[in-house]
C-alpha cells in the first residue's frame, strides 16, 4: 500500500447547518405526489367533513384535513404500502409523505381508522369518477371483462372451530368480560384503569367475534340444509373461523386450501378502467356475474354491451339472466374440447336450453366470438396482476366490509393510473390530470 493517501470526502454528521427551505421546496415540481394531491383536491369531501365532530366551541383537538388522509393512503396504495404503522413512520421520515401530510405527525391509529372506515365514500368516488369519464366519452362499456382472485384472509387455518367449541369459547369470553368489569370500576391509578379498560375491550371484541362466528355457522347450516341430499355435508364437519367469521377456506392458485376472500373485478376492455368491484366468501365464481352486472347498472345507469368471463362463470341460469337483460355473454362452454374429441357438437342447443343459452352456445362456436374472448385474459388477468404487484396477496383486516374497503383503495389507485394515461378530467372541480 502506498504511503501517500488519496484525497477523500468524509462525512461530517455533526456539522450544524441553517437552511431556509420549506418541505414544498424540497419536493420536485414534477413529482407524482403532486398529481395525487391535485386529484384529491378535485374530490367532494363534504361527506367526510360532516363526520368530523371538532367544531368551533367544542373541546378537543382539530381533526386532520380529510384530503391529507385521502392523498396519503392513495399514494401509499400506489407505492404498495399497506401497513398503518409503516405509513406512520413514512409520514415522519420520508420526504414525499411529509409533503403530503404537511410535515404533520399522524398516528397509525388515525391512519388505520380512516383507511378501513370510509368504504361508502370510496365507492361513491369510484362512481363519480366513472360517471365523469362516461360524460367525457372515455368509458363506453362496450366490452367488460370480469374475473375473481382469491386473497388470503387474516384468519389462520387453526382458527376454524365446530359449533360446540364456539359455544364453549363464547361462554368463557362472556365470563371473562364479567370478571374484568369490577376491576375497571375500582378507584385505581390512571395507568391501571387504562390497562384494565383495554383488557375488557379486548374481551368484549372477542365476544363480538364469537357471536358473529355463531351467526355465520347458522348461515352455513341453513345453506347446507337447502342443498339436495346428495350435496349435503355432515353438519358436525361445518366450521367457522373465530377470528374472522366471514372468511372461508378456498382453493388457492397453488392448489392448497386456505382462509380467503373472493375479490371480483369488472374491467372495461378499451380503457383498462375498473368499473365494478365486489368481495364475497363464495369459493367459486359461478354466481358472481349477475350481481356484478347489476352493480355496473347501479353505478353508471347503463348495461355492459358484452361481458367476457372465464369458464368458472358458466352458470346457465346466470347466462340466461344476463343475456335476457340485453348483455351479450362470452364464456367458454364446459368440456368443449372433450365434446369435440368425442365427435359431439358442443355448440348445438341442448334439450333444456332457453333461447338465450342456445344463442350463447351457437355464438361461442364462431371465429368472431373466439377472437373477442381472447381480450378477456389480457384485460382481467392484467388487472389481477397489477393488484398483486401492489401487495394484495393477503389482507390484514377482518370481515367482508373492511376487505371491500381495502380493495376499493386498490381500485382507485389502479384507475388513477389509467386516468393519467387518458388525460381525463377528474371528478369534483374539473381538475385535469395528464399531459
Amino acid at each position: 500500500m502506498s504511503e501517500i493517501l488519496p484525497r477523500l470526502r468524509y462525512a461530517h454528521r455533526h456539522q450544524a447547518e441553517f437552511r431556509c427551505e420549506s418541505v414544498d421546496q424540497l419536493l420536485p415540481p414534477e413529482h407524482p405526489a403532486r398529481t395525487v394531491w391535485d386529484f384529491v383536491v378535485g374530490l367532494d369531501i363534504g361527506p367526510l367533513l360532516d363526520e368530523i365532530e371538532a367544531l368551533p366551541g367544542r373541546a378537543g383537538a382539530p381533526a386532520f384535513d380529510p384530503r391529507i388522509l385521502l392523498a396519503v393512503w392513495l399514494y401509499a396504495t400506489i407505492a404498495s404500502v399497506g401497513s398503518s404503522r409503516k405509513l406512520e413512520e413514512l409520514c415522519q421520515n420520508h420526504l414525499v409523505f411529509r409533503w403530503l401530510c404537511g410535515d404533520m405527525a399522524i398516528s397509525y391509529r388515525t391512519l388505520s381508522g380512516f383507511r378501513t372506515g370510509r368504504g361508502e365514500y370510496l365507492s361513491q368516488v369510484l362512481t363519480d369518477s366513472l360517471a365523469t369519464l362516461m360524460q367525457a366519452g372515455v368509458v363506453e362499456l362496450n366490452q367488460v371483462a370480469q374475473d375473481g382472485m382469491r386473497v388470503r384472509a387474516a384468519a389462520g387455518a387453526s382458527s376454524f372451530r365446530r359449533g360446540e367449541t364456539i359455544e364453549r369459547c363464547l361462554e368463557e369470553a362472556k365470563a371473562q368480560v364479567e370478571l374484568l368489569q369490577p376491576q375497571v370500576d375500582e378507584d385505581a391509578g390512571a395507568a391501571d384503569r387504562r390497562s384494565q379498560a383495554a383488557q375488557r375491550r379486548a374481551a368484549a371484541e372477542r365476544v363480538e367475534r364469537l357471536e358473529a362466528a355463531k351467526e355465520e355457522l347458522n348461515k352455513l347450516r341453513a345453506t347446507n340444509a337447502a342443498r339436495p341430499p346428495s350435496g349435503r355435508v355432515d353438519e358436525e364437519t361445518l366450521r367457522v373461523s373465530t377470528t374472522d367469521p366471514e372468511a372461508r377456506k378456498m382453493k388457492m392458485a397453488d392448489g392448497g386450501f386456505r382462509p380467503a376472500f373472493n375479490v371480483q373485478f369488472a374491467t372495461e376492455v378499451a380503457t383498462g378502467l375498473i368499473v365494478g368491484v365486489a368481495v364475497t366468501n363464495a369459493g367459486t365464481d359461478a354466481n358472481e356475474m349477475v350481481p356484478m352486472v347489476a352493480q355496473i347498472v347501479e353505478r353508471l345507469d347503463e348495461k355492459p354491451k358484452e361481458m367476457l368471463v372465464d369458464g368458472g362463470y358458466s352458470n346457465l341460469e346466470a347466462i340466461d339472466e344476463v343475456q335476457s337483460g340485453g348483455t351479450v355473454v362470452f364464456v367458454p362452454i364446459r368440456e368443449e374440447k372433450k365434446q369435440l374429441d368425442a365427435g359431439k357438437d358442443p355448440y348445438a342447443a341442448k334439450k333444456n336450453d332457453t333461447p338465450q343459452t342456445a344463442e350463447w352456445r351457437a355464438r361461442m362456436g364462431t371465429p368472431e366470438a373466439k377472437e373477442k374472448y381472447k381480450l378477456r385474459a389480457s384485460t382481467a388477468e392484467w388487472v389481477n396482476a397489477q393488484v398483486r404487484n401492489r401487495g394484495m396477496y393477503q389482507v390484514r383486516v377482518r370481515g367482508i366490509a373492511k376487505v371491500l374497503t381495502v380493495t376499493l383503495w386498490q381500485v382507485l389507485a389502479h384507475n388513477f393510473g389509467r386516468i393519467l394515461i387518458h388525460g381525463s378530467a377528474c371528478p369534483g372541480e374539473g381538475t385535469r390530470i395528464g399531459k
